[in-house]
């Protein structure tokens, strides 16, 4: 039998309640709970997970530079097995982390296995708090700790792991973040394959990228002009056991020092994400580690945060890619309210299909941006669709007919394309839309700060004509690395990070939603 040391989520506390009912006359209850994991610095919860159920938890409360243990139990089925002494060292590692000068607790006189392990472990009875215990009138033994060292804990630590290996212990597996993880410091592997790149990211405290892996299957689709299905979902499971290992390699780590598994869920191919989400349930079911669903899109807007750790709601962010085209107000991170979206194609849709006709391959923003860098985006007046309309939504599909009706009236003329101007002028078209619709998103929810995101934020023209027409209204514009703008596993771990804080895990049972929504 085996368990696994690491923090208290708000998932555990369905379970943790009910260890706390079956070994205390007066329980403390799931909203008690709840209010410790929202005292936020000065507390520090751990439990001790297994194939088996969770065997049990402890509590760390700070005050004026001590630590007080305020509770420790254990599951009636599995005590006498060490649980204890692992779940009393993690407490002492996140005492020393902590600098506290020493740890104290009160325990019944009765409890006598308890009192025997915290002797163990170096405490000493100092005194008694008469008829502390409400429901029986017995007294309460105060212990505390001497100095607390790390040479001091080791040998305290050392007693109590041979006291727990004499009486038969289960095989503990400590969290290799130090067992002090936190929503602060959590270490979380994640993994994205929504689309046709397989990646897989480690992020350290929700901002500290150790590695970033992404296998590209570009080379695959450009001879179809666009990413089949079929084929993304092979080149996934084929490269998705090495992409992740490689990410732990270069963050130099192992799958035992990770506090999380984050998988992408939807919304993209079905396929590609069935592929990711069952090997990311496989890592979790296997490791015992919790795992942290992610949506596509929010991983977009955390790739901002990644690069500007101070960004915060309330903001309006424009997410361009292949697949999305959307306006979102974002009054707070994990509340997001789509103000306006593409009727039909997205905008690194029509930049496909418009590199397509042209011949310039696939993908087609890039091609297309470098070209227009040496066009003149007036030579050719392309429709600015719904630039007008009182809503928010977009439409490029009568552009992009727009673009390719006129290369093909050229072509029957017998007149030599000028690439340069076709794409200038087509780009421009694009940039003029999104740039008037996010101004009025702005302006109509008041906010200050804007965002961009998706694989089109790469686009130099888009990026600067948002920035510069934000800027001139006194509004904050964050534009993530480029590096970022793609899809990428960092992305989703940071927003994973932001999940995994709020106690938001995927059961056994999930499943990739090709469909899903943001908000």
């Amino acid at each position: 039998m085996s368990a696994r040391v690491r923090p208290l989520l708000e998932t555990d506390l369905e379970r943790v309640v009910a260890i706390e009912r079956a070994t205390f006359p007066t329980p403390w209850t799931r909203g008690m709970f709840v209010d410790e994991l929202l005292q936020g610095r000065s507390r520090a919860w751990f439990v001790a997970d297994s194939p088996w159920g969770l065997l049990g938890y402890a509590g760390l409360m700070e005050v004026d530079g001590e630590g007080h243990i305020l509770n420790l139990a254990v599951r009636g089925d599995a005590r006498g097995r060490g649980i204890g002494a692992a779940l009393l060292e993690a407490v002492f590692d996140e005492a020393l982390r902590r600098e506290l000068a020493r740890l104290t607790l009160e325990v019944r006189p009765s409890n006598v296995a308890a009192r025997a392990m915290y002797a163990a472990a170096g405490f000493s009875e100092e005194g008694r708090r008469p008829g502390y215990y409400a429901d029986s009138g017995e007294d309460a033994i105060v212990m505390w700790t001497g100095p607390l060292s790390s040479e001091g804990m080791q040998i305290a630590m050392s007693a109590v792991s041979k006291r727990a290996a004499d009486i038969g212990a289960v095989t503990i597996e400590r969290d290799g973040s130090g067992l002090e993880a936190t929503s602060s410091n959590d270490v979380i592997l994640a993994i994205e394959t929504s689309c046709d790149e397989t990646a897989a990211a480690v992020l350290r405290g929700g901002r500290e990228v150790l590695s970033s892996v992404v296998a590209s299957q570009v080379d695959f689709h450009a001879r179809f002009g666009g990413v089949v299905p079929e084929i993304a979902s092979r080149k996934h499971v084929e490269a998705i056991s090495g992409v992740v290992d490689e990410a732990l390699t270069l963050a130099g780590i192992g799958l035992r020092d990770v506090t999380a598994i984050a998988v992408t869920y939807g919304p993209g191919l079905v396929g590609a994400l069935v592929v990711g989400v069952a090997y990311a349930k496989g890592l979790a079911l296997a490791s015992g580690l919790p795992l942290v669903g992610v949506n596509h899109l929010e991983g977009h807007l955390f790739a901002n945060v990644l690069k500007e750790p101070d960004i915060e709601p309330p903001l309006v962010a424009l997410l361009v890619s292949g697949g999305h085209t959307s306006l979102i107000h974002v009054p707070a991170w994990g509340e997001y309210h789509t103000l306006g979206s593409t009727l039909d194609d997205a905008a690194g849709e029509a930049f496909d299909k418009v590199a397509k006709a042209l011949g310039l391959g696939y993908p087609g923003g890039p091609a297309i941006s470098r070209l227009a860098v040496d066009g003149d985006a007036a030579a050719i007046p392309f429709p600015r669709a719904m630039i007008n309309t009182a809503d928010l939504d977009f439409s490029l599909s009568g552009l992009k007919t727009a673009v390719i009706t006129y290369i093909r009236k050229e072509e029957q003329a017998g007149r030599e394309l000028n690439l340069p101007d076709i794409s200038a002028s087509f780009q421009a078209a694009v940039i003029d839309v999104q740039v008037s619709k996010a101004l009025r998103a702005v302006a109509e929810t008041g906010v200050s700060t804007f965002l961009i995101g998706g694989g089109v934020s790469a686009n130099p023209a888009l990026r600067a004509a948002l920035t510069t027409a934000m800027n001139a209204r006194g509004v904050r514009v964050s534009v993530p690395p480029f590096d970022l703008c793609t899809d990428n596993a960092a992305m989703i771990a940071a927003a994973a990070h932001f999940r995994l804080g709020r106690g938001e895990t995927l059961g056994p049972s999930a499943e990739a939603i090709p469909d899903l929504r943001l908000g």
